[in-house]
């Protein structure tokens, strides 16, 4: 069984970045970024940023949006 840090890996190293929204419908993750918290004070090279759209009826609601920081060479 996958640890929430290692299934959040291979979500993002799948499909380039993850929100609240996927690790909840996808993984089963409700508290992202306490998650993505830890794993950032662990070390692992997390970055954000903020996105905005509107839902369904038509209100503007934000949320973040996480993926793995690309190495440079």
């Amino acid at each position: 069984m996958l640890t929430q840090y290692e299934a959040i890996i291979n979500y993002i190293d799948r499909y380039g970045s993850i929100t609240t929204l996927d690790a909840a419908k996808e993984l089963d993750i409700t508290k992202l970024p306490t998650r993505i918290g830890e794993m950032k004070r662990k070390g692992i090279p997390i970055e954000q940023k903020e996105e905005h759209r509107k839902n369904a009826q038509g209100k503007s609601v934000s949320y973040m949006r996480y993926w793995l920081k690309k190495e440079e060479k």
